[in-house]
């Protein structure tokens, strides 16, 4: 499922607006490719993040995958639930699963994101 909500990155990371404020996560795609995630690194409240930079790490039983930040910003909240449940974010990617917020110093950089369509199509090259 691909929500036509959010913006996507190549990379798979989803970042949903609400004002100046971007909810970041990866999507059902990404999750269900690695499958049992048992572990998710995140940075820390206050930390400054520059899009297409990474931010995090997150882990399945087989490998460990960076993430990347889909746009700069503030981290002004990290989903501290996940520390305890990372499997979270395989049972709810755009919901439960989110990994953080970040007050954006830009918000166009979300125009230079895929929307549903065209993640859509990237998947489907991906796999061509």
């Amino acid at each position: 499922m691909i929500s036509p909500n959010l913006r996507y990155m190549e990379s798979h990371e989803w970042a949903r607006q609400e004002g100046d404020i971007a909810t970041i996560g990866i999507s059902d795609y990404a999750q269900s490719e690695i499958q049992d995630i048992v572990y998710v690194e995140l940075p820390e409240v206050g930390t400054e993040l520059t899009q297409k930079t990474e931010f995090g790490v997150i882990e399945s039983v087989k490998a460990a995958f960076d993430l990347y930040a889909p746009v700069s910003g503030e981290v002004i909240e990290v989903n501290e639930s996940l520390l305890d449940a990372p499997e979270q974010v395989n049972e709810s990617p755009y919901d439960e699963g989110w990994f953080l917020k970040i007050r954006m110093t830009d918000p166009s950089e979300l125009d230079a994101l895929l929307d549903a369509d065209g993640y859509q199509a990237h998947i489907e090259a991906e796999h061509a």
